[in-house]
């Protein structure tokens, strides 16, 4: 449905503007009222990563007025394929000054706010009262939860996205026009489940495709022309280059939007989404050794003084960038469905790592249920052993 406009106009555009922006200001559906509402815009965007990278330049593009940023992060190599707002000499930045830094290059009339901290129960509801509009870029469902319900406690609308490897979705939540977050997804996904771009991976490019989506929705938004992706669910995917929706309705039983909700205030979203589940937890807890202390047992077991069953656990692409030396591949899939554990001895110990210890934490409850419980799993994965033990390999 049509909405109308979030912002009022700006007094005026100055002369350059006029230029700047003359190709939106002959569209009709824009025209000076739009760009004027634009450039008296307060937009802010969770993220200068893989969503915000396009949606930032965009926003920036087309005039929005003050951009603010919320993110904490350095820019890192590994961030280049895909968060094109960040450049080779950027690496060791603060991803928050360099795509200030870009946006100056892209529109000098643009004031950029920065906000370099991790957003969070403290400081939310403060960050977001400063602003029109919300874009969420952030790849962890704690952080997207606190983002919906700080939304609907402060009447604020937002656009959603999300990526994983080839596939992306993108809508737009408010509460006070339609459905929040909680109405698409009531519950996180049990821990462990839906693993992150981190550990699946992501195609660059279809971060521009769903960051331009959202950039568009919120111009949308802002100007009041079209009708945004309230209550629709925009879902993409890039291998069959297709496009498809899902209508999304409020849920009058939402615990934050609904007609009685039990959330009305923020809560613990770290608990309530869960790193790992609780059998997870229970197993691992005296059940964690440092990579020291394997570097320890793999030369204890080169010289016949020790014996035990090195797994790394996770898919066979991750294995083919860097490995434990001394391992064997048992993905977590295999575990899940119990065909893993009939390739476990009995009459040895064994010893999990994935790449950071999520997966090998989930995969260690498994083996422990199945009987085998003086098993434990490397704290900090492969990705700790690179950076502490052998650098020469590459990290991911």
């Amino acid at each position: 449905m049509a909405l109308p406009p979030l912002v009022e106009p700006a007094a005026e555009l100055t002369p350059q503007e006029v230029h700047r922006y003359s190709r939106h200001l002959i569209i009709p559906e824009v025209g000076m009222d739009g760009q004027k509402r634009l450039k008296n815009s307060r937009l802010l965007f969770i993220g200068a990563g893989g969503l915000g990278s396009p949606g930032l330049l965009y926003a920036a593009a087309a005039g929005v007025g003050t951009i603010g940023i919320v993110e904490f992060d350095e820019v890192d190599e590994s961030n280049l394929q895909r968060q094109v707002i960040h450049g080779q000499s950027d690496i060791g930045k603060s991803k928050a000054q360099s795509a200030k830094e870009s946006i100056a290059e892209v529109n000098p009339f643009v004031n950029v706010v920065l906000h370099e901290t991790r957003l969070d129960n403290d400081n939310v509801m403060e960050i977001f009262s400063q602003y029109d509009l919300i874009v969420d870029g952030t790849d962890n469902f704690a952080t997207r939860y606190l983002v919906n319900d700080a939304a609907v406690l402060l009447g604020k609308p937002y656009v959603w996205g999300s990526i994983f490897r080839f596939d992306g979705q993108v809508s737009v939540f408010w509460a006070q026009n339609g459905p929040c977050y909680r109405c698409l997804y009531p519950e996180p996904p049990p821990p462990g489940m839906v693993p992150s771009c981190a550990e699946g991976g992501v195609l660059g490019v279809l971060c521009a495709s769903i960051g331009a989506t959202q950039t568009t929705e919120a111009i949308k938004l802002l100007t009041g022309i079209g009708e945004p992706l309230l209550g629709r669910l925009q879902i993409y995917d890039a291998l069959e280059m297709s496009w498809r929706q899902l209508a999304v309705r409020k849920d009058p039983n939402c615990a934050v939007c609904g007609e009685n909700p039990t959330v009305t205030e923020l809560i613990d979203y770290d608990s309530f989404c869960g790193a790992i589940t609780d059998e997870a937890a229970e197993a691992v807890a005296g059940n964690t050794i440092s990579v020291g202390q394997l570097e320890d047992w793999l030369t204890a077991r080169e010289r016949g003084e020790r014996d035990f069953l090195l797994v790394d656990v996770r898919e066979k692409v991750e294995r083919e960038i860097n490995q434990i030396p001394g391992s064997v591949l048992i993905p977590k899939g295999d575990f899940q469905t119990g065909e893993a554990l009939g390739r476990l001895p009995q009459d040895k110990q064994v010893v999990l790592y994935c790449k950071a210890g999520t997966r090998s934490a989930e995969c260690l409850a498994i083996v422990h249920g199945a009987g085998l419980e003086n098993a434990v799993h490397v704290g900090g994965g492969v990705s700790a052993w690179v950076s502490q033990i052998d650098p020469s390999q590459p990290a991911y």
